[in-house]
């Protein structure tokens, strides 16, 4: 019986030198980095919206139109406090848009 052994070179006998990239005598190409997922643009207009009790129009997909100040939000909804009605939990997947209240007849809407 023959005794044999296996047989594993270390990594550096493996490892191939290093090759650099032939240089064109002009600035290296420098990739541009991906846009984060999360910029907070959003967080910043609610807080703002919030802190400043701004008077708020919010525009639901099926065009009714609900206005009052938004109270809190989250990641899903948001609550919109009105005055003389009850307050009302608004989830953001049903919101066409928002804008504050008088707005649209400031910029020539068709109110």
């Amino acid at each position: 019986m023959v005794n044999r052994r296996l047989f594993r070179p270390g990594f550096p006998d493996v490892k191939e030198p290093n090759t650099s990239r032939p240089s064109n005598n002009g600035p290296a190409p420098s990739k541009k980095p991906a846009p984060p997922e999360l910029t907070h643009a959003e967080n910043f207009y609610w807080v703002k919206q919030m802190q400043s009790h701004t008077p708020m129009a919010v525009v639901l997909e099926d065009g009714e139109v609900l206005r009052g100040t938004v109270e809190w939000y989250d990641r899903d909804c948001i609550k919109l406090t009105r005055q003389g009605s009850p307050n009302l939990l608004v989830f953001k997947r049903v919101i066409k848009y928002v804008h504050k209240d008088g707005e649209e007849s400031a910029h020539g809407g068709d109110e």
